[in-house]
């Protein structure tokens, strides 16, 4: 078998046989699952999540997503929780665990302490026997049956498990605290998610030019109006009303017609009723009216009348197509 077969076929296993840890998980679901997440979803304080070595990741990454759909979430290293982060953790405070084995020595001392502070302890590891196991108030169990790791050494399909027992546990609180795209808009201000949750139309047009002619405006003024404002548009207005829009389009239909240019004004070769949309609408509605209409450009309309453009390039620009 060549290097390029061999790695194929590795790549190949190693999913095959954490996709399937995955799939055993959802049997593992059960009342303790379910109890774990009502305790988290009735109290008053915060997640600590707490871990050592590979599961330490795995901790913050879902210390990350519950921060990010409405959980208060904390990580906290095991081995550095003994040696003075225990503080983080507060009264009202519910603490995850995450440990494959369980029986690590920062667990079996982490453990005691977490007990003394009187705070619920959530388990998530692949032995339900284990001294995690035995001492949580919840276990969620992980178990599997192999890791990816050919030697069984690197934690590989133990972590995957980790990890998805974490974000059933954050969506299953998102659901019970009816979290919307309005409140994960307020999490994510920044980066392409952020503006397709907040920008709206009016962010786009303030900072574009407002191309405008006339309906009796004269075919070569309109032509240089559409250059200048480089949207490959203008709109016509009568009291500032769009009535219509010129497009580079239209101007490649008139000028293949054969008609005289000289005769010709903003009128006769405007499309009517064009499509607008309000300022305040949502970036993304735009994108998707664009897609609906197969247009490139709307006009933006406020309660004043016309507003302004927003074109394909503003949304590419801004990442929301």
């Amino acid at each position: 078998m060549d290097q390029e077969n061999k790695v194929l076929e590795v790549a190949r296993r190693t999913i095959r046989i954490e996709a399937q840890a995955i799939t055993d998980l959802v049997d593992g679901i059960d009342s303790a699952f379910a109890k774990a997440v009502l305790h988290i979803h009735h109290s008053k304080g915060r997640v600590i999540i707490t871990g050592i070595g590979k599961s330490a990741i795995i901790a913050q990454k879902i210390v990350a997503t519950m921060n990010s759909t409405g959980t208060p979430a904390i990580f906290m290293h095991a081995a550095d929780a003994i040696h003075g982060d225990l503080g983080i953790v507060q009264d009202n405070d519910v603490v995850i665990c995450i440990s494959k084995s369980g029986n690590t020595p920062e667990i079996k001392v982490l453990v005691p302490l977490i007990k003394n502070f009187n705070n619920k302890l959530i388990a998530i590891t692949s032995h339900k026997d284990s001294f995690l196991g035995l001492e949580a108030d919840y276990v969620l169990h992980a178990p599997i049956k192999e890791e990816a790791c050919p030697n069984g050494l690197a934690p590989t399909t133990s972590t995957t498990a980790q990890l998805v027992i974490g974000d059933a546990l954050s969506v299953s609180l998102l659901e019970l605290k009816g979290f919307t795209d309005k409140d994960f808009a307020k999490y994510h201000p920044g980066g392409a998610l952020g503006k397709k949750l907040y920008l709206r139309v009016q962010g786009i047009i303030d900072g574009n030019k407002k191309p405008e002619v006339s309906a009796s405006t004269s075919l070569r003024v309109v032509i240089v109006n559409i250059s200048e404002n480089m949207l490959g548009m203008t709109v016509v207005t009568e009291n500032n009303n769009a009535i219509g829009i010129i497009t580079d389009g239209d101007l490649r239909r008139m000028l293949s017609s054969g008609k005289n240019i000289d005769d010709l004004v903003a009128s006769d070769i405007m499309s009517s009723n064009p499509k607008t949309i309000t300022a305040d609408s949502m970036a993304v509605q735009a994108r998707e009216l664009m897609e609906e209409k197969n247009i490139s450009q709307l006009i933006a309309v406020d309660d004043k009348g016309y507003a302004g453009v927003v074109h394909i390039h503003d949304l590419i620009r801004e990442g929301i197509v």
